[in-house]
Order: C-alpha cells, then sequence, then structure tokens
C-alpha cells in the first residue's frame, strides 16, 4: 500500500536538462566523436550581415582580377590604401615594428608583410595562397582565317575538361608589349557592350561519333580555337579578308600588329561575373574560386594588421603558376619569395627566419558531391558549409607531391581553431587511386618551415563555374586571421 505522502510527484517534480537526459554512452560519444556541424545553424543575424559584407566585397574583387595580373593590380591597389609600402621605395628603407610593406613580383604574383614586435629570426607567420586559375592561353603565332572565319589558335593552362569550355562566352584578358616597349592592357568582353568570344561546339544531331569517345578526347586542345570575327576587310586584291580585318581592329584598339602576338599574355576567362547562387543565396557561383576564394581572406586578414602591430611578422604570399606546377619567376618555386624574406631579415637571418617560420597553404579542396559519390571517401571529405578545411597531405597514389604535415603542427593548428571558435573539418582529395593534386605546401616545405594545407571546399572545381559556400568563405578569413595573430 502506497502513502500519498511518500509518493513522488512527477508534476513537481524539477525539469531535467537536456543535458541530464543524455545517458552515459551519449555524453562520452559528444566528446570523443569529430562531427563537424552545419556552420549556417550557429550563425546570428549579426554574423550573417558580416557574411554577406564579406562576401559582396569577394565578389567585386573576383570581377575586377579573373587573371594573376588583374588579381596582383587590385591587390596591391587595397594595400596602398591601408599604408602598405613598396619595399624597394626609398621611403620604406628602414623596417620597425608595424611597418607595412610589400613587393610585386613581376606584375603576377606579391608578398606583403607587417612587421611584428618579435625579432625576425624567430621567425613569420604566413598566408601562402595563388592567383593563377586554369584559362585558355593564346599560341604565339594564333590568329587565322578559315572559311572566312577569323579564328585565334590557343593552348590550354592548367587542368580543364576540355568539353566545359566549348559554347560559353569568352573574355579576352591580358597584355601586349608594342614595338617601344610600352605595355598594353587588353580587357575585352566584361562590359556589357563589349563583344565576347566562343568555342564554338558540334550540334548533337551530327555528333554521334563524337559522344562515343571518351570525355578527354571528345574535344581535342589542339581544336579549343577562339572564333574572333567573320566580317572581311574590304579589298578584292587581299586573300585573308577576314584576318585583316581583324587586324586592323587590332591596330587601330591597341597599336599592335600580328608579331605582337608573339611575346603577349593573352587569357580566355569566362565573360561571366560573380554570382550568388540559390534561392537563400548560401553559394557564390564563379570563375577562379580555385585559389582566389582563400588568397582575398588571406590579403585581408593581412590588411587587419593596419592599425595594429602583430607578435611576429605576418605575411600574405600570393603566387603565380601554382596550376602548372609553380615553376617560372614567379612562381612557388622561384627565389621571389626568399629574396623579400631576405630584404626584411637580411642576408644573415634568413636561413633561421625561414626555418623558424609557419605557413597556411591557403588552397581549396574538393567539396563532397553526392551526384559523384562514388570519387569520395566520405569519412575523409570535406563538406560545403562545414567551415575551413585543414588538409594534412595532398598529392596522389602513394601521397607523391605531398609535403604531409607533422603531428604537431597539425594538432598547434587544431587547437588553435578551436581556441578562437573557428569551425574546421579535415579533408583528403578523393578516393586513394582515384586522383589526386598539389599545392604550393611541399615548396614551402623545402625552405624548412611549418606548413598545412587550409583552405575551402569547392563544388565544380577547375570548371568555368566554380562553387563554393558564403559562410565557409567567411570563417576562412576569421581562421587566417587568428593564424596570423598567433
Amino acid at each position: 500500500m502506497k502513502y500519498p505522502e511518500n509518493e513522488e510527484n512527477e508534476e513537481n517534480m524539477p525539469a531535467k536538462s537536456a543535458d541530464e537526459k543524455k545517458t552515459p554512452g551519449q555524453k562520452l560519444a559528444e566528446k570523443l566523436f569529430f562531427n563537424p556541424k552545419n556552420c549556417w545553424e550557429g550563425v546570428d543575424e549579426k554574423i550573417e550581415k558580416a557574411i554577406e559584407v564579406f562576401a559582396r566585397s569577394y565578389k567585386e574583387m573576383l570581377n575586377k582580377g579573373k587573371t594573376e595580373r588583374e588579381f596582383t593590380s587590385a591587390a596591391i591597389d587595397l594595400l596602398q590604401k591601408k599604408g602598405f609600402m613598396d619595399i624597394d621605395s626609398a621611403s620604406a628603407k628602414k623596417f620597425s615594428p608595424g611597418a607595412k610593406v610589400y613587393r610585386s613580383i613581376k606584375g603576377k604574383a606579391l608578398v606583403a608583410a607587417v612587421l611584428g614586435k618579435r625579432p625576425l629570426k624567430e621567425g613569420l607567420n604566413i598566408l601562402g595562397a595563388h592567383v593563377d586559375s586554369p584559362r585558355i592561353d593564346l599560341k604565339p603565332s594564333p590568329l587565322y582565317e578559315d572559311t572566312d572565319f577569323a579564328f585565334l589558335d590557343t593552348h590550354y593552362y592548367g587542368g580543364i575538361k576540355k568539353y566545359q569550355w566549348t559554347a560559353i562566352p569568352l573574355a579576352m584578358h591580358g597584355v601586349f608589349i608594342d614595338s617601344k616597349g610600352k605595355t598594353i592592357n587588353v580587357r575585352l568582353g566584361e562590359d556589357e557592350d563589349d563583344p565576347v568570344f566562343t568555342i564554338t561546339d558540334l550540334l548533337p544531331h551530327l555528333a554521334r561519333e563524337q559522344m562515343q569517345k571518351k570525355a578527354s578526347e571528345a574535344v581535342e586542345g589542339e581544336d579549343l580555337d577562339i572564333l574572333v570575327g567573320s566580317k572581311p576587310f574590304k579589298d578584292e586584291k587581299v586573300k585573308e579578308k577576314v584576318k585583316l580585318a581583324i587586324l586592323s581592329i587590332l591596330n587601330e584598339q591597341y597599336g599592335i600588329d600580328e608579331q605582337s602576338f608573339a611575346g603577349a599574355e593573352i587569357e580566355l576567362v569566362p565573360a561571366f561575373k560573380a554570382r550568388d547562387l540559390g534561392l537563400d543565396r548560401s553559394m557564390i557561383g564563379a570563375y577562379g574560386h580555385d585559389d582566389r576564394c582563400c588568397a582575398y581572406p588571406a590579403l585581408r586578414a593581412l590588411m587587419d594588421f593596419a592599425s595594429e602591430t602583430p607578435e611576429k611578422t605576418a605575411v600574405c604570399y600570393l603566387s603565380d603558376k601554382e596550376e602548372i606546377g609553380s615553376m617560372g619567376n614567379t612562381g612557388a618555386q622561384s627565389r621571389g619569395f626568399e629574396n623579400f624574406v631576405a630584404a626584411l631579415s637580411g642576408e644573415g637571418d634568413l636561413r633561421s627566419c625561414l626555418a623558424n617560420s609557419a605557413m597556411l597553404s591557403a588552397d581549396v579542396n574538393a567539396a563532397y558531391d553526392p551526384a559523384y559519390a562514388g570519387v569520395f571517401d566520405k569519412k575523409n571529405s570535406s563538406f560545403m558549409g562545414k567551415g575551413l578545411i585543414l588538409s594534412k597531405y595532398t598529392g596522389s597514389g602513394g601521397k607523391y607531391g605531398a609535403s604531409d604535415a607533422n603531428a604537431e603542427f597539425c594538432s598547434k593548428v587544431q587547437a588553435l581553431m578551436n581556441k578562437n571558435k573557428i569551425p574546421w573539418q579535415f579533408g583528403e582529395l578523393g578516393k586513394v587511386d582515384k586522383g589526386g593534386g598539389g599545392t604550393i605546401a611541399l615548396h614551402a616545405a623545402k625552405l624548412g618551415m611549418e606548413v598545412l594545407d587550409c583552405g575551402i571546399p569547392v563544388l565544380s572545381m577547375h570548371s568555368p563555374f566554380e562553387v563554393i559556400s558564403k559562410v565557409d568563405l567567411y570563417y576562412c578569413y576569421k581562421g587566417y586571421v587568428a593564424f596570423l595573430k598567433d
């Protein structure tokens, strides 16, 4: 028999908190498992506004800087507005804590720094990205006429799916050097009133044989020729009338002739602008996210020190030629970066400075795409909307072409992100032996510094229209700021 005074009245008992209702196993799982969440779930109105503001400025930068030259030039404009000085100018010769300096490397790469309070021999905190992207380049002798059409012969740059570049509007960017040595800038196809260009494709009615080929062979590299004209020059005694008409226009507008193509740097890139993507506007679709979605946050992170002085010298390195192996005198394999550090530290301290430095190789990774799930290892993939990716190694096959960061530095960066409440995840570039890729990390590692790949997940990477999440972009920037301040 129960006595009322001894009965437990559940209605009068204090309600258990959600945490108290969890089983011991659930609590242990929360402590030990690593389950990155969708970042949007933790975003309040204030942060969402900051995300939109940052995304808007990034889209503006993308539209200004579709090539490595243009991005470098736009970056220098931003740096100068924040008080950065050319390291080679007379006014920048004395370096003291808080000094803000930069150097353009042949107009196609850039290194900038804010000097810290600690001696340079103790090392630098470096954000290293690249500002070149896959594209279509012109050959040295590109202009020809065939059946009353004028074409430009091309050689593609970087890893592309060639069929993706047909039947889309293309813009012409780059530089010619005239006979007097003057640089002539070309940017044609971006304004609404500009003409655009294209690479033609075969209609499906006649493409039976083409569509039986492997995707890599459906469009040959030699067939990626740019259609640029069809109106003949009005002179019956000229043989190649359409070709002459195009040269006449180029000569009138830019003062060049056919010989000028031989040493020119003319690139064809998608003519469309960066756009919000999705009904919820949570993503950005654009050409060149790889790797400008990391380069821009890296630049902005450095610019945060415009009015303060970091403990360790903070550096932003924007390199060129990464998409073709970082070769050339503007790539990460050149001495351009080392020369800049030597100018800061002096030759005597250069090696110790580099050996004591740490870099985040600010580059993208492939976002898990459920439409192509077969090439991803889902347990080790990165996901859009879940924050920064920390990639211990890249490379291909047996990690060939990877620097493979050590456990100590990986742990340090993870702890730093946790401390600053920066959402992060880890990720590999697909299943083992399905492919692979690389970054500038291995070239930085050759200098003896600690380096870890850290960037943003991208859908449709290396296509003319790549996709990223705005929330990843924002937390990428915040993570880079935390690293430079450490």
